[in-house]
C-alpha cells in the first residue's frame, strides 16, 4: 500500500508544481511560492486540491502552506502504518516519543553548527567549505585536553579552550587568506573563495589524521546527572535521572551526553541571539550583511567584520564538534557528513537567514531521528541517515530554491 500511495503523492505533486505557478502566471498573480503550494496541496489531496488551488487562486500565505504540508505528512504516516503494523514506530508510542525527542535534541546542535555557516555567508559572500573540519578539530581538541594532555580537565573548561582556539584559526585564516578577497587583489573572489577554503578543509583534515591517527576517539560524559526521583520515589514521577540516562514521563529516556549537548548548544545559541541584537558588535554585523557601502558610511570597518564573522563562524563549528565529542566516535574525516548536513540545512532554512538555519537544523534532526528509527536493521538505518539530507535538498531545490526564510534576489 505505502508503493501506491508514494506514487500518487508524487504524481501530483509533480503537476502541481509544474501546473501551478503557470496558472497564476496565467493569471497575472504573485508566482512566489506557487511551485511550493502546489506540490504540497497534490502530494496531500491530489487532483480535488489541485482543482480549489487553481479555481480559488489565493494569496499563499503560510495557512496555504502548512496545511497541505500537514495532510501530506499525515497520509504518508498512516499509508506506513497499515503497511508496516508491527514497526516500532507504529506500534510503539514511548519509543516515537523518545526519537521526535532525540531528533529536537540533535536538531539544537546541528542548527548551532549551521548558524555558524550562516553568519560567514550572511557577510563574507561566500560558503566555506572547510566549516566541517572546525567542527572535526573542535571535537579533537576536547578530548586531547581533557583525556591526554591535561588528564582530570573539567571537560567544560576544554569547551572554551576549543572555542577559543578555532576562533583564532578562523581570525588568522581569515587575514591570511581572504582579506585579499575586498582589495582587489583576486580576479574572481567567488571562485577563490570557494579553493581556498578547500584547500584548507583538505590542509587540516589530512593534518589531523597525520598527528593522531585514525583510531577512533570519544570523550567522556562531560556531566555525571545526580540520582533523581522527581516528585518522589513512591508518586508517579516526571522526571528521572540514572547514570547515562534522563528520564521524562515514564516514556522518554535519552542518553545524558545527549542532554548536555543540547544543554550547550542551546545556552550558545542564545548567547549569539543577544550578541546579534542586542550589541553594538552584533548591529554592526548585521548592517554589514545588510549593505556594505551603507555600514561603511555610518563607521563600521566591513573587513574587521569580515574577520570577526569567520572566527565566530568557526567557532561555532568547533562547539558543536566539541559538544557531541562525548556522543559519537570521532575520526579525522567525521567533518565530511556534517559539513554536508550544514549546507543541506542552510539551503533549506535559506542562506543567510539565521532563523532559517536554527529551524532547518531541527527539520533535518527530526527527519533523521525518524528516519533511523523506523527502520528495523540498525546498519541500514545508518546507511541511510546522508540520503535523509540529500533528499530534503534536492527537494528544496526544487520547490523552494530560496529555502523557508531566504528572501528572493
Amino acid at each position: 500500500m505505502l508503493a501506491y500511495v508514494l506514487l500518487w503523492m508524487v504524481l501530483w505533486a509533480m503537476v502541481g508544481g509544474v501546473m501551478t505557478p503557470r496558472i497564476y502566471a496565467r493569471k497575472d498573480l504573485d508566482v512566489a511560492n506557487t511551485g511550493l503550494a502546489g506540490a504540497l496541496m497534490g502530494a496531500a489531496l491530489g487532483p480535488f486540491g489541485l482543482a480549489l488551488l487553481w479555481w480559488r487562486s489565493p494569496k499563499l500565505t503560510g495557512r496555504w502552506l502548512a496545511t497541505p504540508g500537514v495532510l501530506a505528512v499525515l497520509l504518508f504516516a498512516a499509508a506506513f502504518a497499515r503497511t508496516y503494523p508491527g514497526n516500532l514506530c507504529v506500534s510503539n508510542g514511548s519509543f516515537v516519543v523518545t526519537q521526535v525527542v532525540n531528533g529536537l535534541i540533535l536538531g539544537l546542535i546541528y542548527g548551532l553548527m549551521a548558524l555558524g555557516l550562516t553568519l560567514i555567508f550572511s557577510i563574507l559572500g561566500v560558503v566555506s567549505f572547510s566549516h566541517g573540519e572546525f567542527y572535526m578539530i573542535g571535537g579533537m581538541l576536547v578530548y586531547y585536553m581533557s583525556v591526554v594532555w591535561l588528564p582530570g580537565l573539567n571537560p567544560l573548561v576544554a569547551l572554551v579552550g576549543a572555542a577559543l582556539i578555532t576562533f583564532l584559526i578562523g581570525v588568522v585564516f581569515e587575514r591570511l587568506f581572504l582579506r585579499v578577497m575586498n582589495t582587489g587583489q583576486v580576479e574572481r573572489p567567488g571562485e577563490y573563495a570557494i579553493l581556498v577554503t578547500f584547500g584548507l578543509a583538505f590542509f587540516l583534515q589530512y593534518l589531523t589524521l597525520a598527528l593522531v591517527g585514525a583510531t577512533p576517539k570519544k570523550a567522556p560524559r562531560f556531566l555525571d546527572y545526580p540520582r533523581l526521583d522527581w516528585p518522589s520515589p513512591e508518586n508517579p514521577w516526571l522526571l528521572r535521572m540514572r547514570a547515562g540516562t534522563v528520564e521524562f514521563l515514564d516514556t522518554v529516556s535519552i542518553a545524558t551526553p545527549r542532554v548536555t549537548a543540547a544543554l550547550i548548544a542551546m545556552v550558545m545559541l542564545l548567547i549569539l541571539m543577544w550578541f546579534l541584537y542586542r550589541t553594538w558588535i552584533g548591529k554592526a554585523l548585521r548592517a554589514v550583511s545588510e549593505d556594505r557601502q551603507a555600514a561603511a558610511v555610518t563607521g563600521i570597518n566591513p573587513d574587521t567584520m569580515n574577520t570577526l564573522a569567520f572566527g565566530m563562524g568557526t567557532m561555532l563549528a568547533g562547539l558543536s564538534g566539541a559538544s557531541l565529542v562525548q556522543v559519537f566516535s570521532w575520526v579525522p574525516w567525521v567533518g565530511t557528513l556534517a559539513s554536508a548536513r550544514a549546507f543541506v540545512i542552510i539551503v533549506l532554512g535559506g542562506m543567510g537567514s539565521l532563523p532559517g538555519a536554527f529551524v532547518g537544523g531541527l527539520i533535518v534532526g527530526l527527519v533523521e531521528a525518524l528516519g533511523a528509527g523506523c527502520i528495523p536493521d540498525p546498519q541500514r538505518a545508518a546507511a541511510y541517515i546522508p540520503a535523509y539530507g540529500m533528499v530534503i535538498l534536492t527537494l528544496v531545490l526544487l520547490l523552494k530554491p530560496t529555502g523557508l526564510f531566504g528572501r528572493e534576489l
